[in-house]
């Protein structure tokens, strides 16, 4: 598969070379020999190479090359822009043919140019262009075609939530409609598919949008209280307060952080006190969003225990769903990747959290959110006290610390083991990063 994302890159990587530099250009001559070369080592045992750009990503078969599209957006908005949702390049591609294409596809003259016939007539009889419903659909796993279906349904449903956020922050008239709909549709379609929300978000950078951390704790706030039995009203509701929880900080962060020269007292204070900030911001809203999402966002900081802030002169219990989206917020950031931190493995998340058991988090709950998502979650690859890899199929929520596995590496491969029944004498090790040792096993799942 190494080959492939070469040749991929290399192809990318060469289109954009074409829009700095002239055909008659050394460095354009340079970078469309070494497409040439990548791409006939990867077509030496294959007749044909399809990669699909889906929901603003590269893919191939049971890839889906998430660095690779991070580093070439620009060339990926410019393919789409044209209509091209897949590229097909056959064995019998000559060095003149990818000369050829690279032209037509910066030619701003009519897209007609890019038609089987256009292409064919232009020399090019081994490389195609189209939607992704042609020739990509036959060559893409399952597996992959789910992934990358469940990706533009949390990104198209991450675009309309981040909408009515904005409507919130800019002070001005919120759609309830829609954010309802939007937020019923990702109970129905995302909830159920919890597995490819932790797969995805697992590989993906996607916490490059300002509200995706939010978006992600509504959805686990989302799951874990459909399987504590909430109707589907009370979910949505969770849900709801979830996104908006921490709206005051994003606030802060918008008009006050960012301001130069020193803070005021009062601008201060609003530091200290996003909590209340936020909640001040609901309070326009209630009566299209109702009074949890202004309850959460006052709350979800007080801690269990009522250690926490803003500071209250009265006891006061936190609303459940306070608690619910506390230990969702805190999971999701320990559970992510940023750009100034890497993720943390899921035992050591667990410890983290237990060290605040009966403190910050509701004991209750927090012993059924990691009997709900386990200590090790679905999809992720783990190494075993036998030296194998495996990746986590199933909790075991009477044994958090002993899923269900199957083994992608080492003997038995393609096996299942329930490693509850083997407590005593095989165990979950170490974790491996999607990103590091276990991009090997992305494919293998």
């Amino acid at each position: 598969m190494a080959d492939i994302q070469h040749a991929f890159k290399e192809l990318i990587f060469c289109l954009q070379t074409s829009r700095l530099y002239p055909s008659w250009h050394p460095e354009f001559k340079k970078s469309v020999d070494r497409a040439y070369i990548a791409l006939a080592a990867a077509l030496k045992d294959k007749t044909e190479l399809v990669i699909g750009i889906v929901a603003g990503e590269l893919a191939f078969e049971k890839e889906i090359f998430f660095d690779l599209s991070l580093r070439v957006k620009p060339m990926i908005e410019q393919l789409k822009e044209k209509g091209i949702e897949r590229i097909s390049i056959y064995s019998g591609l000559t060095l003149e043919e990818l000369n050829n294409f690279i032209a037509i596809i910066n030619s701003k003259d009519d897209p007609s140019l890019l038609s089987r016939e256009a292409m064919i007539a232009a020399g090019i009889k081994n490389i195609s262009v189209g939607k992704i419903k042609t020739a990509l659909a036959s060559s893409l796993s399952e597996k992959a075609a789910n992934a990358i279906n469940f990706l533009g349904l949390y990104d198209e449903s991450l675009d309309k939530v981040t909408g009515s956020l904005e409507d919130v922050l800019n002070a001005q008239t919120l759609d309830h409609l829609t954010l309802q709909v939007t937020m019923k549709t990702v109970m129905e379609n995302l909830l159920g598919r919890h597995q490819d929300f932790l797969n995805i978000t697992a590989v993906k950078r996607y916490d490059l949008s300002t509200f995706a951390h939010l978006f992600n704790t509504a959805i686990l706030s989302m799951y874990f209280s459909a399987r504590m039995g909430f109707n589907q009203e009370a979910v949505r509701e969770v849900g709801v307060a979830a996104l908006f929880h921490d709206i005051g900080k994003h606030y802060i962060s918008r008009k006050i952080i960012r301001k130069p020269g020193s803070l005021t007292v009062d601008e201060l204070d609003k530091v200290k006190n996003h909590v209340i900030l936020g909640a001040e911001l609901l309070l326009k809203y209630v009566d299209g969003l109702g009074e949890l999402p202004l309850v959460v966002c006052f709350e979800h900081h007080l801690k269990y225990d009522l250690s926490g802030y803003p500071k209250i002169s009265f006891y006061k219990k936190p609303h459940i769903a306070s608690l619910i989206v506390a230990i969702c917020d805190v999971y999701d950031a320990l559970s992510s990747r940023r750009s100034y931190k890497s993720d943390y493995p899921p035992l050591l998340i667990y410890e983290i959290m237990n060290k605040d058991r009966g403190k910050a988090f509701h004991p209750g709950l927090l012993d059924k959110f990691f009997q709900t998502i386990g200590v090790w979650p679905q999809g992720i690859f783990v190494g075993l006290s036998d030296s194998r890899i495996a990746v986590v199929l199933e909790e075991n929520e009477d044994d958090i610390f002993f899923p269900k596995v199957r083994i992608v590496s080492g003997a038995g491969t393609g096996s299942v083991i329930d490693l509850k029944d083997m407590k005593d004498s095989l165990k979950i090790e170490r974790y491996l990063n999607p990103l590091t040792e276990g991009k090997e096993f992305l494919g293998k799942v």
